[in-house]
């Protein structure tokens, strides 16, 4: 199946989210996220990934989907749905609440709903753990209360502390709370409230179960002096609701724990609070529940790995750790005492919902830059067997290489480069340097929303770089673009880009620059400091880093970094200073609803490029959030990009096959422009 020609096809492809494997591993159930049948949006289901070979079938249909399985101790499984009750009178239209599907077969029945929804859950020892908002007040009232601000038309809410919205939605008027009940033969019995009145000490949370159900261990915020926020581990008694301070750390957050299978131990992420000079770095940090005494573990190859997902050994004594390394997303045998890790996968795969088998063996989702996510089985010595997908395969329109540079301070810079077909010394391909977000992330996966390989179908390279700021090189390689990231990661931008043209497939005089987030800063760094480019494309970006600081969700976050506003780091790094030299075009993206890097910062770029008379666009998603998730937004997203590449860069291939169902204006690609 090749759907990179026509980006309806493309947008419409399956893709498989996550894994969760029965407790005597015999069982493996993944979520798919597939278009619903109007075509506008998506929806999710369960499907079962038989362990014999067979072919993956679906196991849940309904309009609202399914999302977040999880196994009980008896192999029934639990799920979060807003599919409607049939024999319960909802409270609220659109609720998600948590269901049951019984391993003997059946319909699924709904065993815990809330006026303010489910969010998250855990289940173990026949107990259940789950989240729901929760309006102040009288609990009895509070279905009555919710209808009466829908009612009368009430949005506004009051803050009195400073977490206000999250990535792209609000925090608040209710607050997270725990709730905690046994699994009963039809609901969750004897279910109560872990938590009354935690204000927003779990809006952020993640949680999980001691083996016997009877521990709930989860992340905590606190606030602190000056309107920080610090994060910490709290274990609270699912029989009476008794919270004690499980593991704090001066100086850093806890955050995402699991427990260990024997109950001892709890693994998590620590994560230092950077400042100017001291960088964020995440670590894997190993709790005991009796003492609440830690240490680090995941020491590999002279530096500590930084953690993206884990999961215990049926030892206890093991994890399996998938981290950023050098481009890929291996996965690692981690010894819980802290001892060196082992790289357990050699390929150059990126692994994500690790799920430990009882023999050892690891199953999980395997992704690459050249390859979406498709389950595999890794046995104990590391050989990886794919297993059937409820996804398709894909077929690319050109292949994967890397390159790699000598930056002027000496150190090497890597990336992955995506040549197109038919690019040759003969007839060289125009390139797109495609510059990631984060800052504190890696090239090192397939990708859905920043997708190379539409830009390759349409006859571009594709310079994938992971500069200074990277995950997956050491603490170092952050350290050097720590609270400098404009000058320094330019640089190392212009190394690589600089190597990659000295391949005779690529045309130098044919480049264009474009990133998200933080690439999108880059993207505009980089108008402001070179004109080597032909046209460049930021989205999501930092353009006035004081208005930025004061406006994101994450202002905690990012202040530390850069301090407090009106400081010598705005003045030194801050895009929008360097206006006056910019002469590049411009297409500038962003959605309205996002809350990481606001509308403002589009706005106000948006009126500086008219203002100086520098060739522009705006692409405006009035409904979209950081990223552009609607599929019929997502068509739009990649043909408005490619119809503004081709008018300055103009590939061999010819003008990019547009559907024609949004108006390009003077975009509209043909070759007589």
């Amino acid at each position: 199946m090749t759907p990179f020609s026509d980006i309806r096809d493309y947008v419409g492809v399956p893709r498989v989210t996550s894994l969760r494997l029965s407790p005597d591993g015999t069982r493996l159930v993944s979520v798919v996220q597939a278009l619903n049948p109007d075509g506008k949006s998506y929806g999710t289901s369960l499907w079962e990934i038989p362990l014999d070979g067979r072919e993956p079938y679906r196991l849940t249909r309904s309009v609202k989907g399914e999302t977040g399985a999880e196994f009980t101790a008896g192999g029934d499984l639990l799920f979060c749905s807003r599919r409607p009750d049939p024999t319960v009178k909802e409270t609220e239209e659109g609720v998600p609440a948590l269901w049951l599907l019984p391993r003997a077969g059946g319909e699924a029945r709904q065993v815990a709903s809330r006026p303010g929804g489910v969010a998250g859950f855990a289940t173990a020892g026949g107990n259940v753990v789950f989240g729901s908002d929760v309006l102040p007040g009288d609990e009895a009232t509070e279905a009555e209360r919710r209808k009466a601000r829908k009612d009368n038309g009430v949005s506004a809410i009051l803050h009195e502390d400073l977490l206000v919205r999250h990535w792209d939605h609000d925090l608040g008027p209710g607050e997270v709370r725990l709730f905690a009940g046994a699994l009963g033969q039809e609901r969750l019995t004897g279910t109560m409230d872990l938590t009354p009145q935690p204000g927003k000490s779990l809006a952020l949370a993640s949680w999980d179960l001691t083996p016997d159900g009877a521990t709930v261990v989860t992340s905590w915020t606190v606030p602190l002096p000056g309107g920080e926020l610090g994060s910490h581990l709290v274990a609270i008694d699912v029989a009476d609701g008794t919270r004690r301070v499980l593991a704090e750390q001066d100086g850093h957050d806890l955050g995402e724990p699991v427990v260990s299978p024997d109950g001892r131990l709890v693994a998590c992420v620590r994560e230092v609070r950077g400042s100017t000079d001291v960088p964020v770095e995440s670590v894997l940090w190993i709790v005991d529940m009796a003492t609440g005494e830690g240490h680090v573990a995941g020491r590999f190859e002279s530096h500590l790995l930084w953690p993206v997902d884990f999961v215990w050994a049926p030892d206890s004594r093991t994890l399996y750790l998938a981290a950023d390394h050098q481009g890929r997303r291996p996965i690692f045998r981690v010894p819980a005492d802290g001892s060196e890790a082992v790289r357990l996968t050699a390929d150059d795969g990126a692994y994500l919902s690790l799920q430990a088998a009882p023999d050892g063996s690891v199953y999980a989702l395997r992704g690459a830059v050249d390859s979406p996510a498709v389950p595999v089985h890794v046995t104990v010595d590391g050989t990886v067997g794919t297993l059937p997908s409820p996804a398709p395969r894909l077929e690319l329109p050109g292949t994967l290489t890397e390159v790699s540079a000598t930056t002027d301070d000496g150190e090497t810079v890597r990336a992955w480069l995506v040549l197109p077909e038919g690019a040759s010394a003969q007839s060289p391909a125009p390139l797109l340097l495609w510059i990631h977000g984060g800052p504190l992330s890696s090239w090192n996966d397939w990708s859905w929303r920043w997708n190379p390989w539409i830009m390759a179908q349409n006859g571009y390279a594709v310079l994938l770089p992971d500069p200074c700021l990277s995950t997956g090189y050491g603490l170092e390689a952050i350290r050097r673009g720590w609270a400098d990231w404009g000058p320094r990661t330019y640089a190392d931008l212009m190394a690589i880009t600089d190597a990659a043209l000295e391949l005779p497939e690529l045309d130098a005089s044919r480049t264009a620059a474009m990133g998200g987030s933080f690439g999108g800063y880059m993207a505009n760094w980089i108008a402001g400091h070179t004109d080597r480019f032909k046209a460049i494309v930021t989205h999501a970006s930092l353009w006035n880093l004081e208005q930025f600081i004061g406006t994101t969700d994450a202002a905690v976050y990012f202040q530390r970094e850069f301090g407090p506003p009106g400081g010598q780091p705005y003045r030194d790094l801050s895009p929008h200073l360097s206006l006056e030299r910019i002469s590049t075009p411009m297409l500038v993206v962003h959605g309205d609803k996002d809350y990481r890097v606001p509308i403002g910062e589009a706005l106000r770029l948006w009126w500086d490029l008219r203002r100086s008379e520098v060739e522009s666009k705006f692409l405006y998603f009035p409904d979209e959030n950081h990223w552009v998730l609607k599929p019929g937004n997502a068509v739009v997203w990649y043909e408005t990009v490619l119809a503004f590449l081709y008018r300055y860069l103009k590939p061999s291939y010819g003008p990019p096959k547009l559907s024609g169902t949004f108006d390009l204006g003077s975009l509209t690609p043909d070759d007589s422009q």
